[in-house]
């Protein structure tokens, strides 16, 4: 997948090498990530599992350059994080990652239409208004467009963050706890439109989660216990439809 520049990177999708983060000082001084070596390939989706405060969303967001790792290599898309200034980081993130987060941080003066178009235009698409609209459509919310957050269900604003995420057409999306906020049925619908654009889009995912069940659903799972990857899974299931393969 080529991120919005049109620029395709060679090699794994994801890289770090030695990545330790820690968080606090003095006696509160906390070691979040220890030593994590990973490699995420090109088009794979990859589940983080593991309890509260296992340092899967740290993980995420230091993946992502929304945080900076204590000692370490972080390389996405070919371009090492850690080099990067934050002007540098926030260009990059916004033409090559995706995000998802629980708490779905719309902004709230924007309609849906005006969220999903924000990154196009930060980017310099000419049609960014004609793409948030075609992506709100895939999204199922054609007729929602022009609402604001407030006046949206907790699903619907899920719907309109993903939406968001995918209009760049980024390589890589990352969602943490993206159905955390919802009921278990729209839960649901969120996680079959991700698996969908993953699948359609052939980006690779990396998602956070607690749940078993779901993480199974991608084509490796990553467990993590304070702070360190305890063990890494490939499901026994082959790769489906809901899956995107990889």
């Amino acid at each position: 997948m080529n991120d919005i520049s049109g620029h395709p990177f060679a090699g794994d999708a994801i890289v770090l090498d030695g990545v330790n983060l820690s968080l606090g000082r003095g006696a509160t001084r906390v070691h979040i990530l220890r030593d994590i070596a990973l490699n995420i390939g090109r088009g794979e989706a990859v589940g983080l599992l593991g309890p509260s405060g296992s340092g899967k969303s740290t993980l995420l967001m230091v993946m992502t350059g929304l945080e900076r790792p204590d000692s370490g290599t972080v390389t996405v898309a070919g371009e090492d994080l850690t080099r990067l200034d934050e002007d540098q980081l926030a260009r990059f993130r916004g033409r090559t990652i995706g995000i998802v987060f629980q708490a779905f941080h719309l902004i709230p003066t924007m309609t849906a239409l005006e969220n999903v178009a924000i990154p196009l235009e930060l980017a310099g698409a000419s049609d960014a208004l004609s793409r948030a609209e075609s992506e709100l459509a895939a999204v199922g919310l054609t007729e929602r467009m022009h609402h604001y957050p407030a006046e949206l269900s907790g699903g619907e604003q899920q719907r309109v963050a993903l939406a968001r995420a995918l209009a760049p057409n980024p390589a890589i999306v990352a969602a943490d706890e993206p159905t955390g906020n919802l009921d278990e049925t729209t839960g649901r619908d969120i996680i079959e439109l991700l698996f969908r654009g993953h699948r359609e889009r052939g980006t690779t995912l990396v998602l956070v989660t607690h749940d078993a069940e779901l993480a199974a659903r991608c084509d490796r799972v990553l467990r993590m216990h304070s702070g360190q990857i305890e063990s890494r899974i490939t499901p026994s299931h082959s790769p489906s439809p809901a899956c995107g393969g990889g």
